[in-house]
């Protein structure tokens, strides 16, 4: 069937009291921003409660069912065919052209739910559904009637329009992106952190990303690498300031001037503080990591209460109490795994040291940055001013 119309389904939205309307126009703005670039000229609306997109010309139904998936906050595409209310008995009949060309083979059981949303129309609900069955059982001899597991569910809506559909496809639910303010995401090479980011993302949130360069200890191929990851976390979050810093003097410092057991936590302690100080200035609420907790030495319990000490904005790690494998699902589910596991060192895992602190003290841990005073802060202005930002869309 040639569908000309989507009707889009939301879940979390629909218990949102007096402020509703603002996430349903959030997510009306991103299904716009999201099919205006595809063929078809969709406009797209609401009506209490449902969320339209109507073509005006013809289109790539994979692609845009495609597009619509990569956009937070819906849970459900339903392609449908909407019809003026011309009449019961044209409904009927648009009915039967309904299943006539959605199902080649009508060897199937079906159930018909119709809810009467304009309650000026004639015919009740019950009666709505006991009257389409009887035109499709005559239309259709080899269907039948299966009211409590049927293969097909045909939903009719009576609105100001009238909508058929049987089809619900998946989302990715979640929240509107733009409906929950704005957060810096650390992201690495790594699996989790684009994980991470994408879901924070999925609650609503704005992220944009820093990203550690070491060169000539990691490769132009390694910051392409990341480059790559934060486009295709992109394509759900929409577009994504990169910020990239140079950090390749503060490591080399930090390896001079500390013990080589507790590199890790002086290093990830700096790189705290310095995308805290991006964060500031473009007006994030917070930060994002991709730790998991006992994953590795920097991320034991007392490890992260360490990193968190330098913070001033609450540090939100939505991996947290995932196993790897949940995470390594999560990136293939995105599309993000491939590029992950490209073989490309980053900043994380050069100058790592062969037994790292995992129970670093606090007190031990300010002592030795007391080494670095001589230089730290002018090398942090340095790898601030120097850096550079990609925005990836």
């Amino acid at each position: 069937m040639n569908y000309r119309s989507f009707l889009i389904k939301y879940a979390e939205i629909g218990v949102k009291g007096k402020n509703r309307y603002l996430f349903e126009d959030a997510l009306v703005k991103q299904i716009h921003h999201r099919l205006k670039r595809l063929e078809g000229g969709f406009t797209v609306t609401k009506e209490a409660g449902r969320i339209y997109a109507e073509a005006s010309e013809a289109f790539d139904f994979d692609e845009v069912v495609n597009a619509l998936q990569h956009v937070f906050g819906i849970v459900g595409i339903c392609p449908m065919l909407q019809i003026e209310d011309n009449g019961y008995e044209d409904l009927k009949a648009q009915v039967v052209r309904y299943i006539g060309e959605a199902y080649e083979n009508k060897n199937f059981t079906f159930k018909v739910v119709a809810r009467r949303g304009n309650k000026q129309y004639p015919v009740v609900s019950d009666q709505i559904n006991r009257d389409l069955g009887e035109v499709i059982l005559n239309a259709f001899p080899e269907t039948k009637v299966n009211v409590h597991t049927p293969d097909v569910l045909l939903r009719v809506e009576v609105r100001h329009k009238i909508n058929i559909f049987s089809e619900t496809i998946p989302g990715p639910g979640g929240m509107p992106i733009g409906t929950a303010g704005r957060a810096m995401l650390l992201l690495s090479g790594g699996i989790d952190s684009p994980v991470a980011g994408w879901m924070i993302a999925k609650r609503g949130v704005t992220i944009d990303a820093t990203y550690f360069h070491a060169p000539p200890y990691t490769s132009e191929r390694a910051k392409q690498k990341v480059v790559d990851l934060a486009k295709l976390v992109a394509k759900y979050t929409g577009p994504i300031r990169l910020n990239i810093i140079n950090f390749t003097d503060i490591q080399l410092y930090i390896y001079d001037q500390c013990p080589h057991d507790e590199l890790t936590i002086i290093m990830r302690r700096y790189m705290m503080k310095i995308a805290e100080t991006i964060a500031k200035e473009n007006d994030c609420l917070a930060l994002v990591t991709g730790e998991s907790i006992g994953q590795v030495a920097s991320q034991t319990m007392q490890s992260l209460a360490v990193t968190n000490e330098v913070c001033e904005l609450p540090v939100m790690r939505p991996l947290i109490a995932f196993d790897k494998q949940d995470i390594v699902d999560i990136s293939l589910k995105i599309g993000t795994y491939e590029t992950s596991v490209l073989p490309y060192e980053d900043c994380c895992t050069i100058f790592v040291a062969k037994h790292p602190v995992t129970k670093p003290s606090l007190k031990k841990i300010k002592n030795s940055e007391k080494k670095l005073d001589e230089k730290i802060d002018e090398l942090m202005k340095t790898a601030l001013e120097t850096r550079e930002v990609i925005r990836c869309i």
